[in-house]
């Protein structure tokens, strides 16, 4: 309810100060051949287009299928020559519970939409450089609208930037080994899907809004940076991007759907179709409810982040990302891959933790990695069990990533050291740099957020990572557009491991710096690494 009542206010505000500054009411009015669009203005350099469709609605038969190319003639048909108001965010896609209290269910099967945010009167030929948005939130929640980039188009208005919905939790994630041999059952990593297909709607359609199809950037947070790292690896990835921001990547297994079968059997026996073979199953489940689902996608849920994600298919992610990456097997383009200081989304001993998140560790292998985990290499138990639970779920990737990248292309790390004011914790915990960049946003329940004010000197560093990121979108490059008062940001090397330390100082001046990656840190992501055959990450 606060990201909507955010942009109602916001909007009666910014669409008066864009009056006073004489912009032409056409620069709202966006023509994609098929239907036309009035976006809002909501600052006085930006508009968004909120809820634009780029694939058919999953509903119906289409449940737990490949997203359907959107039906332009339907679309135009139904807008019957007049402009498609698209100045309010859409409907979410269903949410799961956090396992915190929600009950989750709100949202959307109908949910395959973006929001695109341009400059005021940006338009076709600008050829601008585009930023695709993925959300995080494990897989199974996470709603656009709380991240809004209005602010970063103001601050910067030369690029274009496109937010991603796409399906959750068990309408995105569910699995079976049927689904890879038999096309009539369903398909696997339906919510992945999503993805490119919104990325294939951004190749068709984004230069009408000015931007260039040849320049885009993903980049996303947790499962978003989960969802960048498999898209860099994807086999048969079109050239649908030039570029990745991978921000406290999401490592999960990436395991042989037929892992995931007593998960499905407990799931539909949960939604009132335990009965008969897998396509009876598949067949009551596309008729169930939306609430009955919803309740059965909650049922298995522990705590543990393995429950709903991208599994192993024979179309697009076929292997392990680090395997992948150890091979040359990956989209070769310039990137930027980090992570928060005190990374962890963990509970109970460090074995029981890493068994919770990769299933198929041997005992031997939690051994091996002990080892690498001694107590008297860390100032604290707590220090240590977040090392050892951040590292191979989230923040190894900074090395395995860009030790292979900074081979072949630019690659550029970070470690992001700027806590969440508004947090219970004294330490810089995951996403935290999401409450810096997007408005002091701090998620809740059912896809909605509070937005929290920030002071000058917050504002002043946001507006010192925003710059880096989009120097990043529009030259490949951090410090090409960077704040003149920030560091030059260093690339990373495979002999030196240099990366830039992001954190807050004054109004004027900055607080960020570069160090050397900690060599043990180096050591235990390579042990890490390593493990791939049983991580499965």
């Amino acid at each position: 309810m606060v990201a909507w009542a955010f942009r109602s206010l916001s909007s009666l505000v910014i669409c008066a100060s864009v009056l006073v500054l004489g912009a032409p009411s056409v620069n709202n009015i966006v023509d994609l051949g098929y239907a036309k669009y009035t976006g809002n203005f909501t600052a006085p350099h930006s508009v968004a287009y909120l809820g634009l469709p780029y694939a058919e609605p999953p509903v119906g038969d289409r449940r737990w299928r490949a997203p359907v190319t959107l039906d332009t003639r339907r679309i135009s048909r139904e807008a019957g020559g007049r402009a498609v108001d698209a100045k309010s965010y859409p409907n979410f896609c269903i949410q799961a519970s956090t396992g915190a209290g929600d009950a989750g269910g709100a949202g959307s099967e109908d949910c395959l939409k973006v929001n695109v945010y341009t400059p005021a009167g940006a338009k076709r030929g600008d050829n601008l450089p585009v930023l695709v948005y993925i959300h995080g939130g494990g897989y199974f929640y996470g709603n656009p609208a709380n991240w809004p980039f209005d602010h970063w188009i103001n601050q910067s208005p030369n690029v274009i930037v496109v937010s991603v919905y796409y399906r959750l939790s068990s309408f995105g994630f569910l699995a079976h080994s049927g689904f890879a041999s038999d096309k009539s059952l369903g398909d696997l990593n339906t919510g992945f899907l999503d993805q490119r297909e919104a990325l294939r709607w951004v190749q068709k359609y984004i230069s009408a809004f000015g931007g260039n199809p040849n320049q885009v950037t993903i980049n996303g947070e947790s499962a978003g940076g989960g969802s960048v790292q498999l898209h860099l690896v994807a086999k048969n990835e079109d050239n649908l991007f030039q570029a990745a921001i991978a921000q406290s990547v999401y490592r999960h297994p990436v395991q042989d759907p037929k892992l995931q079968e007593p998960q499905f059997d407990f799931f539909a026996a949960q939604a009132g179709c335990g009965s008969g073979s897998t396509a009876d199953k598949m067949a009551c489940l596309r008729k169930a409810s939306v609430s009955a689902i919803a309740r059965a996608q909650d049922a298995p849920f522990t705590g543990a982040w393995n429950s709903w994600h991208p599994v192993r298919d024979v179309n697009t992610i076929v292997e392990p990302p680090t395997e992948s990456f150890k091979n040359g097997r990956f989209k070769k383009i310039p990137v930027i891959v980090g992570a928060v200081s005190n990374e962890t989304v963990s509970t109970g001993t460090i074995a029981q933790a890493w068994k919770n998140s990769f299933p198929a560790l041997t005992d031997q292998d939690i051994t091996d990695l002990l080892a690498q985990y001694p107590l008297s290499a860390f100032s604290s138990a707590d220090e240590q069990f977040r090392s050892a639970t951040g590292d191979p779920l989230l923040r190894c990737a900074r090395e395995i990533v860009a030790g292979e990248y900074s081979k072949v292309t630019k690659a550029f790390t970070y470690r992001y050291n700027q806590r969440n004011p508004t947090g219970a914790s004294p330490l810089v915990e995951h996403a935290a740099e999401n409450w810096m960049m997007f408005l002091g946003t701090n998620t809740g329940f059912n896809g909605s957020t509070t937005f929290t004010q920030l002071t000058p000197e917050e504002n002043a560093f946001a507006e010192e990572l925003i710059a880096y990121w989009l120097s990043f979108v529009r030259s490949h490059d951090p410090n090409t557009f960077k704040l003149a008062r920030s560091p030059v940001w260093q690339p990373f090397t495979n002999e030196k491991h240099p990366r830039i330390v992001l954190q807050q100082n004054t109004t004027t001046t900055s607080g960020s710096y570069t160090e050397v990656d900690y060599v043990p840190e180096i050591k235990r992501c390579a042990a890490i690494a390593g493990k791939v055959k049983t991580m499965l990450n």
